[in-house]
């Protein structure tokens, strides 16, 4: 046990001499060494605390620079301050392990031990327990009572810069950084290292010289899917009108404004990014372009209706005068009251015309004419008052619209009865006193009324249309009326 332990401590010893005479590259290091990036030179590697199970038998690790010992639990490592004493015979050494010490080769001469190593003084260790070797490396172990632990408050070890002292006399790192220690700016951030510290800028900034500046990350795409809004060590996203943010505060995806708030006050469309509205039939957009207006269908032309057009809300309708109705939602069409409404008498007939109807004597004849057949009526020849007077009076009625235009032939006059060797001629006996109509013959036994000038209603006119019958030799003359009733609507329709 002691022949390895001293080989172990001479191994360690030649590690020293190892890392003070090789010349150490730029990044190269010795075996348990490693490279330290930011402080720019070797530092030791913990094997105690990087290789698992590094003692085995219930030992302890523990660790100098390039490489480590495996002790007892319950030892104690004092190095001595002072100057190196007279080398204690192996004989010694080997009665020193009897007694329950274990002396083993020096690793430091000096007062430090490299890598914070222990130096203490072997004088403030009494007892028979302590046993020193050479360069007063002294490695004691604790007896089993506890009453016999060897104290001494006083000793002090000395450590290397970055570490101190700790309540198990052991060299731990100092943070400066929490102690406050350190002199980093204030727009700095802290690092704590091993025996050391650095400076670094937070976050979101870039050191260039000795300050820290923020980076602008909108400069390096693509950083947002839209927009980007640099900020003091950081950025955030936004995104156009009509988009927003998608959970991963990077892409924007379109907002369905119909569906999240929807302003059109009928029918609302998304598109990419924004949203348009639209109107039901008979609307149209208002000029914020989000509510609708009523179309006045009845402002824009006037033919939509053919009498009177009527405004709804989005839509329109037609109405008609007293005496019509609509048809094809536009038109009017006269209603016979004669058929559906027959006010008249019984010893009258109903006459329907354009826009109304009217009740005339089923009887028209006048003394001295007598009713021969519906509407005929024939005055007697034995009556001496017929001498003078038209044989026969035919009563006829009919209607025509208001503003006709002319000329137009509006009825025709025949004879009924044809004598041979006679002449029939025609005209307009009365009811033409301003001169709205002309007969005009067609032929030997009929004859047209035309109508040559417009007339508006409502009126009634009283037209008397007289034929003419003379023989041929003069012997024979005779005539009869056609009493026509022209009856004009109040409308063009």
């Amino acid at each position: 046990m002691l022949q390895t332990l001293f080989l172990t401590m001479l191994t360690l010893a030649l590690v020293k001499s190892q890392d003070t005479e090789e010349t150490i590259t730029y990044t190269q290091c010795t075996d348990g060494y490693e490279w330290d990036p930011v402080r720019q030179q070797c530092k030791d590697i913990d094997e105690c605390d990087i290789v698992p199970d590094a003692c085995k038998g219930g030992m302890k690790c523990v660790n100098h620079y390039g490489g480590y010992l495996c002790l007892p639990k319950t030892a104690q490592i004092i190095v001595n301050n002072e100057q190196p004493q007279q080398e204690t015979p192996a004989a010694e050494a080997s009665s020193g392990a009897t007694t329950g010490s274990v002396a083993a080769s020096s690793v430091a001469a000096s007062g430090v031990v490299p890598g914070g190593g222990f130096v203490a003084s072997a004088t403030a260790v009494a007892g028979p327990e302590v046993q020193t070797g050479r360069n007063n490396f002294v490695i004691r172990r604790n007896p089993a009572d506890p009453q016999r632990i060897p104290s001494n408050p006083s000793h002090r070890i000395q450590c290397a810069a970055g570490y101190e002292q700790s309540e198990h006399n052991v060299c731990q790192d100092i943070d400066e950084c929490t102690a406050g220690t350190h002199n980093c700016r204030a727009d700095q951030v802290c690092i704590n290292l091993r025996g050391s510290f650095t400076c670094q800028c937070p976050p979101g900034y870039q050191k260039r010289g000795e300050q820290c500046v923020d980076i602008d990350e909108c400069t390096v795409p693509p950083y947002c899917h839209q927009r980007c809004v640099n900020t003091p060590g950081s950025f955030y996203c936004q995104c156009s009108p009509g988009f927003q943010l998608a959970a991963n505060n990077y892409t924007c995806v379109d907002i369905n404004e119909c569906d999240a708030s929807n302003q059109c006050a009928q029918q609302c469309y998304n598109i990419l990014g924004s949203f348009i509205c639209q109107c039901n039939q008979g609307y149209e957009l208002s000029s914020d372009r989000l509510n609708c207006e009523d179309i006045d269908e009845c402002r824009t032309s006037s033919y939509l209706c053919q009498y009177q057009c009527v405004n709804e809300p989005g839509k329109f309708s037609c109405m008609c005068p007293q005496g019509y109705q609509v048809v094809r939602s536009r038109t009017c069409q006269d209603i016979n009251e004669c058929e559906t409404t027959n006010e008249c008498r019984e010893d009258e007939m109903c006459w329907n015309y354009h826009g109304g109807f009217r009740c005339y004597p089923r009887n028209p004849c006048q003394d001295p004419y007598i009713l021969t057949s519906e509407n005929r009526c024939v005055c007697p020849v034995s009556n001496a008052m017929c001498r003078e007077l038209p044989q026969s009076i035919v009563y006829k009625y009919m209607s025509i619209r208001s503003d006709r235009s002319v000329p137009s032939d509006i009825f025709q006059i025949q004879a009924t009865t044809i004598y041979a060797n006679t002449i029939n001629t025609f005209r307009i006996k009365s009811g033409n006193e301003n001169g709205e109509f002309y007969l005009r013959q067609t032929s030997p036994v009929s004859a047209m009324l035309v109508l040559v000038k417009s007339l508006s209603g409502p009126r009634e006119y009283i037209v008397d249309l007289e034929m003419l019958t003379v023989s041929s030799i003069g012997t024979f003359r005779t005539s009869s009326v056609l009493r026509l009733t022209i009856i004009v609507g109040p409308f063009s329709f």
